[in-house]
């Protein structure tokens, strides 16, 4: 491998370096209406688990946004803790980074924007989109209301009682999902708009188990959700803290001027490295035609 093909695939890891690990995704349209889950009046009976719910998820829809301080665990044990703001329908997520590493990165739909503190052309955002050939990915959000839409319908979730959560009261539901309980998700509530509903059922076929811990507090919001989801054989644990709905300020995408495509740098690049490798080919036949060995390149 000469210099210049090295020096390519060191800066394609380094492009894909700058995503953020285990961001996946959900979109669709929006659905509306809905109620508060906690009780009409004072004594009055707690809903079932399906119609607590079903009402949390019609309320949850229409808020767009939620702050989140989200802890992610994977397979391997190593934990990631993420806070900023998680969207839906479309899908989206701001991530504020911290520590040695800080960085903001964002997400909407199938695309990625990166900042970084070293602008490439000048700009100080990298976009990747993330279809393939055009194809969506059809991925998980791991947002309040797609929470919500995993347990529409779902005979197996109980309600454990009430607790609290950061000192306010809040209902405690749990649940263990098999594959085919997540795919039959709101077969027979029928809450979600069809193509939220058909987004969602192609993004969980890979799932094959799944447990969740949910509470919701008095204004009918999700407060807290813990999960353990299994793909294959590797288990991802999220414990997520979500607030502010409503008043969470929207996750938008950085100015266009002030974003790169991954795409069309790494395109130059190549052209770039193209022309290196040509001009050192000729370098290398100059020096031989010497009588002085040519270049001495792996």
């Amino acid at each position: 491998m000469n210099k210049a093909v090295r020096m390519r695939a060191g800066v394609a890891a380094a492009g894909v370096a700058l995503l953020v690990g285990g961001l996946s995704a959900c979109g669709g349209a929006t659905a509306a209406g809905g109620e508060d889950a906690g009780d009409k009046a004072a004594g009055a009976k707690a809903p079932t688990p399906a119609d607590a719910i079903k009402a949390a998820y019609l309320k949850t829809v229409p808020a767009k946004f939620a702050t989140m301080d989200m802890t992610i665990t994977g397979s391997d044990g190593k934990a990631d803790r993420l806070t900023g703001t998680k969207g839906w329908y479309p899908a989206a997520t701001g991530i504020d980074a911290t520590g040695p590493d800080a960085g903001n990165q964002i997400m909407i739909g199938d695309d990625i924007y990166t900042h970084s503190d070293k602008p490439v052309q000048g700009k100080s955002w990298m976009k990747m989109n993330l279809n393939k050939d055009g194809k969506p990915r059809y991925r998980l959000n791991d947002d309040p209301a797609e929470y919500l839409a995993l347990l529409l319908g779902q005979e197996k979730l109980t309600l454990v009682g009430e607790e609290q959560i950061d000192g306010a009261a809040a209902r405690h539901y749990k649940g263990s999902f098999t594959n085919a309980d997540l795919l039959k998700a709101d077969e027979s509530t029928k809450a979600m708009e069809e193509a939220n509903r058909q987004y969602l059922r192609q993004a969980v076929k890979d799932v094959t188990s799944l447990d969740v811990d949910l509470w919701i507090g008095k204004d009918g919001y999700p407060v807290r959700v813990d999960s353990a989801r299994t793909i294959d054989k590797g288990t991802t644990k999220i414990s997520a803290k979500f607030s502010g709905y409503g008043t969470a300020a929207p996750v938008v995408a950085p100015p266009a001027d002030q974003v790169a495509d991954f795409d069309e740098v790494m395109k130059g690049i190549d052209q770039s490295l193209k022309e290196t490798d040509r001009k050192l080919d000729e370098a290398d036949q100059t020096l031989k035609d010497a009588g002085l060995g040519g270049l001495k390149r792996s």
